[in-house]
């Protein structure tokens, strides 16, 4: 995908197969208008969410971010993320935000972040 190669050149390598795996498991028409930098946007505002939530906060001791254990309302979330992505000037739908969300939680399955329920 040419218009996201430079943006991924500049990410650390963990982020950046994140990022690869969320692309290439959205459907080409949903991807068509994506850009790297849009996945991390999506990313950091549903990040954003829970800190405010008090569900993901820095670890004093490390200085690591950790998630905490508690409910999402994915609806409120859907919705603060998308009201993000408009301040950024973003055109993100929320389709293209739910399906970041899932490839998000695949990954993270796949490499053992989080249980299947």
């Amino acid at each position: 995908m040419e218009k996201n190669t430079i943006e991924l050149s500049l990410m650390e390598a963990e982020e950046r197969e994140l990022v690869e795996f969320i692309l290439n498991a959205i459907p080409a028409e949903d991807k068509a208008t994506l850009t790297a930098d849009d996945v991390l946007l999506v990313l950091d505002l549903m990040d954003d969410y829970l800190e405010e939530q008090g569900l993901l906060r820095e670890d004093p001791a490390s200085g690591e971010m950790e998630y905490l254990d508690g409910e999402v309302d994915e609806t409120e979330q859907l919705n603060y993320v998308l009201a993000g992505c408009r301040e950024e000037g973003r055109s993100i739908t929320g389709v293209q935000v739910q399906l970041i969300q899932d490839a998000e939680l695949q990954y993270g399955i796949e490499q053992g972040y989080y249980e299947e329920d």
